[in-house]
C-alpha cells in the first residue's frame, strides 16, 4: 500500500502552492512555482481517485450488511478491488522521483560511426527518422549544424528539438545505433554492418552553470561543407573552444551572430550534461539498471534491414516493422524502455 503520511504530503504541498499563486508570488518566484505546482497537479488528481476508490470500497463492504443494499454492494465489489491495486501501482509511478531534465528540450547529435560511407549515410538515415518522430509528436525539430559527405550522408549532424517531454522520451536514444545491410556503395549484394553514435543532451539554460569568458576562445573561419553546403565567402562560421575542458563546438549557418549563439548553446548542453553525469555517478555508482544513461559507447540497438527487424539489446525487444520504425513510429520502442527503466527503479526504491 502506498504511505498515506507521503500522500498528506504532497496533498500539502499542492494546497500550498496552489494558495501560493492565487495569492500573487513574487515575479522571481511564479516561474518555479508553476513549474512545481504543474508537475504536482496529476499526482494530486491520482491521489484523489485512490482515496475515493478506497472510500468507496469501504462504503460498499458495509453495505453488504444491508439486506437491501447487498446486490448492489455485489455488483460494485469486484471492479472496485481491480481498480485500487491499477491505482496504486499509477501512484508508485506517479511518484518515482523525476528527472529534473525531463520536461526540457533536447540538444540532438549525431554522428557516424565505423564503416566508412555507409555509416555516413546511415547517419543520414537515423537524422531523418527522429525529423520524422518530432512531427508525429508535434515537437518543432530545428537543425542546427548538418555537414553532408560526397554521397549526401552525414559527417556530423546537431539539432534543437522542443516540445512536451522531448527530452524525457528522447533520452533512451543515446548510445550507439547498428545497422546491418546492403550499402547502396556494394556491387556484390553483400551485407555490411555499420554504426552511428547518437547523443541527447537537456538543454542547459544560462542560469544553470556559469562559463567565464576566460574559459572560451571564439575563432572565426570561412564555412565551408562538401556539395557547396554552407559554402560563403565571409568569415561567418564560429568555432568555441572551451579551454577546461577541450570541448569544440562549430557551427556555419550565414549569420556570425546566430552562429555564435547556436556554439554556446550546444556547448552549455554539453557541460551540463558533464555535471549531470558527475552528480548521477555521484548518486548511483554502482546503479546497473538503468537505461538511457547516454553512454555512446553502448551499443543499444541493432536495424536488420534485409529481415526487416530491429533489436533493442538493452531490454531484448525486437520488432519486425523497421519500415514503420524508420520512418519515426518509435512510440513502441520508447514506451518499452520507459517501462523498464521504471519498473527496474520501483524495484530499488522499495528494496
Amino acid at each position: 500500500m502506498v504511505p498515506f503520511d507521503k500522500l498528506d504530503q504532497i496533498t500539502r504541498r499542492f494546497e500550498f502552492l496552489e494558495a501560493r499563486l492565487s495569492a500573487g508570488a513574487p515575479p522571481a518566484e511564479i516561474a518555479a512555482l508553476s513549474r512545481e505546482y504543474s508537475e504536482l497537479k496529476p499526482v494530486v488528481t491520482q491521489i484523489a481517485a485512490y482515496r475515493q476508490s478506497l472510500d468507496d470500497l469501504a462504503e460498499a463492504e458495509a453495505m453488504l450488511a444491508d439486506l437491501e443494499m447487498r446486490a448492489l454492494a455485489e455488483e460494485e465489489l469486484p471492479r472496485l478491488k481491480a481498480a485500487i491495486p491499477e491505482q496504486e501501482q499509477a501512484l508508485r509511478l506517479a511518484l518515482l522521483p523525476k528527472d529534473a531534465a525531463d520536461a526540457r528540450p533536447a540538444i540532438l547529435e549525431i554522428r557516424p560511426g565505423t564503416g566508412g560511407e555507409e555509416a555516413s549515410l546511415f547517419a543520414g538515415d537515423l537524422a531523418r527518422m527522429y525529423q520524422r518522430h518530432a512531427e508525429r509528436m508535434g515537437w518543432r525539430f530545428e537543425i542546427l549544424e548538418q555537414q553532408l559527405s560526397d554521397l549526401g550522408g552525414i559527417k556530423e549532424f546537431t539539432a534543437h528539438v522542443q516540445g512536451e517531454g522531448v527530452f524525457a522520451r528522447l533520452k533512451y536514444e543515446a548510445g550507439t545505433h547498428r545497422v546491418q545491410r546492403v550499402p547502396e556503395t556494394e556491387a556484390g549484394g553483400r551485407i555490411h554492418t555499420s554504426a552511428a553514435t547518437v547523443a541527447v543532451l537537456p538543454e542547459a539554460e544560462e542560469v544553470d552553470l556559469d562559463i567565464p569568458a576566460a574559459d572560451i576562445r571564439i575563432d572565426t573561419m570561412r564555412a565551408s561543407g562538401a556539395g557547396g553546403q554552407h559554402v560563403n565567402t565571409t568569415d561567418s562560421a564560429v568555432r568555441i573552444t572551451h579551454i577546461p575542458t577541450g570541448i569544440i563546438v562549430t557551427s556555419s549557418e550565414k549569420s556570425q551572430h546566430r552562429n555564435r549563439e547556436i556554439a554556446m548553446q550546444v556547448l552549455r548542453a554539453r557541460l551540463f550534461e558533464i555535471e549531470r553525469d558527475r552528480a548521477a555517478q555521484a548518486r548511483a555508482a554502482d546503479r546497473k539498471a538503468q537505461v538511457g544513461s547516454g553512454d555512446r559507447s553502448e551499443r543499444i540497438r541493432t536495424y536488420n534491414f534485409p529481415q526487416g527487424r530491429m533489436t533493442d539489446h538493452r531490454i531484448n525487444l525486437t520488432l519486425y516493422a523497421l519500415p514503420q520504425i524508420m520512418e519515426g513510429d518509435l512510440a513502441a520502442i520508447i514506451d518499452a524502455l520507459t517501462a523498464h527503466d521504471q519498473a527496474a527503479r520501483l524495484a530499488e526504491m522499495e528494496a
